[in-house]
This record gives C-alpha cells, sequence and structure tokens, in this order.
C-alpha cells in the first residue's frame, strides 16, 4: 500500500495486537497502541461488568497514550468488540482527534458477536473520515489470521 498508514489498537486479551500486528507489517505502517489512564481489571467477569456498564453510560475514559494522526492517510483502527461496539478507550481515541479527509479502516475481534455495531459506531465518530468495509475475526484469528488479513487488505486496496 502507498499511503502512509497508522493501525491504532486497543487489546484486552492480546488477541487484536495480534491482528494490529499482521495488518502493520502488511501495510509497513506505524503501530500504536491505545492504553486507557486506567486499565482495565484482568479478571474476564469483572472487565466484562465494567465494560457493560461504562458502555450503557457512554463513558470515556481517559487515555495515558495518544498519537498525532496528522501525517497519516489511512487509519487502522482496532478494538474488541465488547457489547456489540467498540472498547471505550477506542471511542475515545476517536472523538479525541479529527479525520477529515482521512480513511478509517475497522476492524475487530469477538467471541462470536462479528462486526456487531463497530463499523457503525465509528462512523458517527470519525466525523470528516472516508470509511470503509472492516474486518472483524473470532478470537485472534487462529492460525489463518495471516491469510484472513491479507485477503481482506488486498480488498482494501481497492478502495483507497
Amino acid at each position: 500500500m502507498k499511503q502512509n498508514s497508522l493501525v491504532v489498537y486497543y487489546t484486552h486479551s492480546a488477541n487484536t495486537r495480534k491482528i494490529a500486528e499482521i495488518i502493520c507489517e502488511k501495510t509497513k505502517g506505524t503501530l500504536f497502541e491505545i492504553l486507557p489512564a486506567e486499565a482495565y481489571p484482568a479478571d474476564y467477569d469483572a472487565v466484562v461488568k465494567q465494560a457493560k456498564k461504562e458502555i450503557g453510560a457512554g463513558y470515556r475514559p481517559d487515555l495515558a497514550t495518544d498519537i498525532d494522526v496528522t501525517p497519516y492517510d489511512v487509519i487502522y483502527v482496532g478494538t474488541p468488540n465488547w457489547w456489540s461496539t467498540m472498547a471505550p478507550p477506542v471511542a475515545t481515541f476517536l472523538e479525541g482527534h479529527d479525520f477529515a479527509g482521512k480513511t478509517v479502516v475497522p476492524f475487530c475481534t469477538h467471541g462470536g458477536g462479528g462486526m456487531a455495531h463497530i463499523q457503525r459506531d465509528m462512523e458517527k465518530l470519525a466525523d470528516g473520515a472516508k470509511i470503509l468495509a472492516g474486518l472483524d475475526l473470532y478470537g485472534n484469528g487462529g492460525s489463518r489470521a495471516e491469510e484472513a488479513v491479507e485477503g481482506w487488505l488486498k480488498e482494501v486496496e481497492n478502495d483507497l
């Protein structure tokens, strides 16, 4: 891909990180991990309970990390599927930047919910961006993750 690419992601269980790293390698982009100022609990039940509450309230956590998106043409945005949408730190990131004239390409990892409302919700928060078709992978994509990412990137490249 010829565009200057940024691959941003939030991960809780490392699944989304794996996919982000593959995308970054294939696009020769810059990799950036979105980190909330206060980490989510490691315990699965605790994080599920907290995420459900935060998403229901429209909560936007403070972030410990940030990056200037200005130099990038294409921004791949990765998140786990939490309650049919993106994790709150990803929403904070999207609301905190100007995406006018940028291309945003969503990707997510999930435990059975697919893309759900993630793409639609990203469109609302990445105001002014062209949003391309996203990729969703179950878990970390397993042994076919790299093949799935490569096929998806070829499709995306046609829309850039």
